[in-house]
């Protein structure tokens, strides 16, 4: 099963992708975690990158498309996975569905999860992101154990560039007149599915897990 998931920033997509991946056993692909990694290591594409996410900007595709084709080309991408934050443009979707044709393959499922742009704005504020491992928090849903400190390395929190409300807006901009496209696109698929994101998270969550089973 080959998913990809889609929504604004803030969507709650990632943290989706990741309980999917453990319900029906498949790699959580996130583009952020491939940039995290190569941003911790201060690799050249890390480097790069990291200009651009600092600004609420897209990675350019010369970037995020090797990455991320060389990710699901790896042996436990083999059974299927979910991608998370990948293709963020039409001119990605498009290069993410040659590649795949040419391996003689296709996506299943493009899962939207649907969030107004007011609650992404409200969620956002309150994300908390460990400077040593990018574990996610929430002031508000889920809260570190101890104010500040990353449950799981002990490292500081804090608020990221990427999740100032100046920037967060920005990012908003960009996701409606760049990514936002591609919902039309799955639909023409014939592989989209929405839900609504406003809900609950076990709630969306028990949603998707209709939807895949189905």
């Amino acid at each position: 099963m080959k998913i990809v998931m889609l929504g604004a920033p803030g969507a709650g997509k990632g943290t989706q992708a990741k309980r999917i991946g453990d319900r029906f056993g498949l790699p959580h692909v996130s583009t952020g975690d491939i940039f995290r990694s190569n941003i911790k290591e201060q690799t050249p594409l890390g480097r790069e990158a990291k200009i651009y996410m600092d600004r609420g900007e897209l990675v350019p595709d010369s970037i995020t498309v090797g990455m991320l084709m060389g990710r699901i080309r790896e042996e436990d991408c083999k059974k299927g996975y979910i991608l998370d934050g990948f293709p963020r443009t039409m001119a990605q979707a498009q290069s993410l569905k040659q590649a795949l044709s040419e391996m003689g393959d296709r996506l299943d499922a493009a899962v939207n999860v649907d969030v107004p742009d007011e609650v992404i704005l409200e969620r956002m504020a309150g994300r908390r992101a460990c400077i040593g491992c990018g574990a996610t928090y929430h002031i508000r849903y889920t809260p570190t154990k101890k104010e500040g400190i990353c449950d799981r390395c002990g490292q500081a929190t804090a608020l990221r560039e990427d999740d100032k409300p100046e920037t967060v807006r920005h990012r908003l901009r960009v996701y409606h007149e760049q990514t936002k496209p591609l919902i039309a696109f799955y639909e023409e698929e014939g592989i989209l599915r929405h839900v609504d994101g406003t809900r609950g998270a076990d709630d969306v969550f028990s949603d998707i897990v209709g939807i895949l089973e189905a």
